[in-house]
């Protein structure tokens, strides 16, 4: 089995410990401060729970011995230190950053990196998860002239005044938001300002 050590128990560390579980295929250990997310862990059948924070460089050298692979599901803030650690130990490195200047700091550590040994930041859902969609969904059709995809919260029943569902770092989407980002627009690299461009669409008629 694929021994990995995953760092964070929170919703989407929970979602990723269970994927993982549920193959058969990895020797998962998963770390995190609070108890209570470990415990909601139990009985996935090859997890271990540890109580890690993922601020401590030697603790979290320690957790990855034997390891093969980190992934964080940990805020953007201290990924930078897993990274690090990660380099330390030998392993392979995965998080689901959408901060560009973590982003920036784990391509330097990476330039460290062992023959062999993978740095690859920004493996959520965007960016992450909608590039492969959109690559798979592309490679359909014979000519394309545009693609459109939308990444969003919007729940079928919004109870709130944003009507937004909040399932991740609340920290992660002020940061987001409220910094300038990154886009690709007619094919050139351009910084933005968060929030602009605001659009119509429906979805599913609504």
């Amino acid at each position: 089995m694929y021994p990995i050590l995953l760092l964070g128990a929170g919703k989407i560390g929970a979602a990723i410990a269970h994927l993982l579980a549920s193959t058969g295929d990895y020797a998962l250990r998963v770390g995190d401060t609070d108890a209570g997310a470990l415990r909601r862990l139990r009985g996935l059948e090859g997890v271990k729970a540890l109580r890690l924070a993922a601020d401590r460089p030697a603790a979290l050298r320690k957790a990855m011995r034997s390891c093969a692979a980190v992934v964080s599901a940990c805020s953007f803030n201290v990924n930078p230190i897993i990274a690090q650690a990660a380099l330390d130990a030998g392993v392979n490195y995965f998080d689901l950053t959408e901060d560009r200047q973590t982003t920036r700091i784990i391509r330097r550590i990476a330039r460290s990196a062992k023959p062999g040994q993978i740095f690859m930041p920004q493996c959520g859902l965007a960016p992450g998860f909608v590039s492969i969609a959109a690559n798979q969904l592309a490679q359909s059709f014979d000519r394309l002239d545009e693609v459109r995809l939308r990444v969003g919260a919007l729940p079928q029943f919004p109870t709130n005044e944003m009507k937004y569902n909040l399932t991740w770092s609340t920290d992660g989407l002020i940061n987001e938001y409220g910094n300038p980002c990154q886009a690709i627009h007619r094919g050139k690299m351009l910084e933005v300002l968060p929030l602009e461009g605001l659009e119509h669409f429906s979805l599913d008629g609504v």
